[in-house]
């Protein structure tokens, strides 16, 4: 069985669809798209053993991003995915909830390319050790 290689990006944007396929292509790895957290629950059904992580924005329309990180951390197939929350939500409180709920790692938009990167790597990383 080969090792997961693939980013599962769930956001209503099509702007950080692409930033992320662009930062995912950089570490080498193929990126899925959602644009709601329902279609993100649809494609982990029919990909979960390929994901690697999830890319999870809070605010989208038909499923929040956190109920999909609540469903993806109550179900035993999906719960070793790292999930980290890429969203506009930069309180405090949100990113201690969303920790609370199982997330790797959380980075506020706007944000660099760069930093997306490293903060993947660092999400990789700590999944592969």
């Amino acid at each position: 069985m080969s090792n997961p290689s693939k980013i599962l990006s769930v956001d209503d944007s099509k702007t950080i669809q692409r930033i992320i396929a662009n930062a995912s292509k950089v570490l080498d790895l193929e990126t899925l798209t959602a644009d709601n957290g329902k279609v993100a629950l649809d494609v982990l059904e029919e990909n979960s053993k390929d994901i690697a992580l999830i890319l999870l924005d809070w605010n989208m329309p038909v499923m929040s991003g956190l109920d999909v990180l609540k469903a993806v951390k109550q179900n035993p197939a999906w719960k070793h995915i790292p999930v980290m929350m890429v969203t506009t939500q930069a309180a405090k409180a949100d990113m201690t909830e969303a920790l609370q709920e199982g997330a790797s790692n959380y980075l506020a938009k706007p944000f660099e390319q760069e930093d997306l990167v490293i903060k993947i790597m660092e999400c990789l990383n700590n999944t592969m050790m």
